[in-house]
């Protein structure tokens, strides 16, 4: 699927737990434990990434996590962002 527009953006962003926009990017802290939790996570997202041919930015700072996601090759926000911010919300 190609870019979003604002109401497909809109609709899909009631679907994502925890996830903002900013402009042409979608991001979410997340919070773990402790340092060694944390680059566990970024691993499990690293596998999801890959799987989906889609990667997101990431910060890691000790145990805060932040993923930033954007389709840059389409301009903004398409399905591959929506769906791997799903898939990485499914993670523990």
């Amino acid at each position: 699927m190609g870019l979003y527009n604002e109401k497909q953006i809109a609709a899909a962003m009631k679907s994502l737990n925890g996830w903002k926009r900013n402009n042409d990017q979608i991001f979410k802290i997340f919070i773990k434990k402790d340092f060694v939790r944390a680059m566990g996570f970024v691993q499990s997202v690293a596998l999801l990434a890959e799987k989906a041919n889609h990667h997101p930015d990431i910060v890691i700072q000790w145990n805060k996590v932040t993923l930033v996601l954007s389709t840059h090759s389409a301009g903004g926000l398409t399905d591959k962002d929506f769906s791997l911010a799903k898939a990485i919300n499914t993670l523990k």
